[in-house]
């Protein structure tokens, strides 16, 4: 009877081990991946703000007379567009932006003190850009439109607005999943425009560097 009781008492021990064993060694369901990659996919809205190079060359039409009339100055507007990330981490898009320019300048000419700046600036661009994660290294290239203003004492005030190209490269960055940050640079060809004073037709040839930052809310 001692025996049996002693087999008996074995057999419980070692079963009860197995069934622990087996709870120890059965796999774990998998966790469900909550944490989904950023996306870049969708519309955004941002401001911005900067500070440009302008640099004009001017011709007086009819004779052979050219000089320079470079002014630097602030810039600050808004930016609107739209991103499609594709599966393989390449972004295109497209965007618009609207700024004011600080850029004027003056300097003793024939016309004796020529006064010269810009008013407002645009442009139209696509954007193609790889996303690391959270940042997005992107070219852009477009069209670019602004308003230059040429004025003289005694000759008057003219304005033009002048239509061109526009190429650069930047950065952003999404600090959260709607809010982006970026850094900028854009070289503008704004091509060339006529200004009259007082009959005196004067040619301006305008380009620009910039630099700008901004910040943007992705929906």
């Amino acid at each position: 009877m001692k025996k049996i009781l002693i087999a008996f008492a074995f057999s419980l021990t070692a079963s009860a081990a197995s069934a622990a064993d087996a709870v120890y060694e059965a796999p774990q369901a998998p966790l469900a991946n909550d944490a989904q990659m950023f996306s870049w996919t969708g519309f955004n809205v941002g401001i911005q703000g900067g500070y440009a190079w302008n640099n004009q060359d001017l011709e007086l039409v009819g004779l052979p007379l050219t000089f320079t009339g470079d002014f630097d100055g602030g810039l600050a507007g808004a930016f609107i567009g739209y991103n499609y990330q594709f599966s393989n981490n390449w972004v295109a898009g497209i965007e618009g932006d609207f700024e004011k320019n600080w850029g004027d300048d003056s300097q003793i000419s024939f016309f004796g003190q020529l006064d010269y700046g810009m008013d407002w600036q645009g442009s139209v661009r696509g954007r193609i850009g790889y996303a690391i994660d959270r940042a997005l290294v992107y070219g852009t290239a477009g069209w670019a439109i602004g308003r230059g203003e040429v004025s003289a004492f005694g000759a008057g005030t003219d304005k033009a607005t002048f239509n061109g190209y526009t190429v650069g490269v930047g950065v952003d960055y999404a600090f959260t999943d709607m809010v982006f940050g970026r850094v900028e640079y854009r070289y503008t060809n704004f091509g060339d425009k006529d200004f009259d004073l007082g009959g005196t037709i004067i040619n301006s040839d305008l380009d620009q560097h910039a630099i700008r930052v901004g910040l943007g809310v992705k929906f």
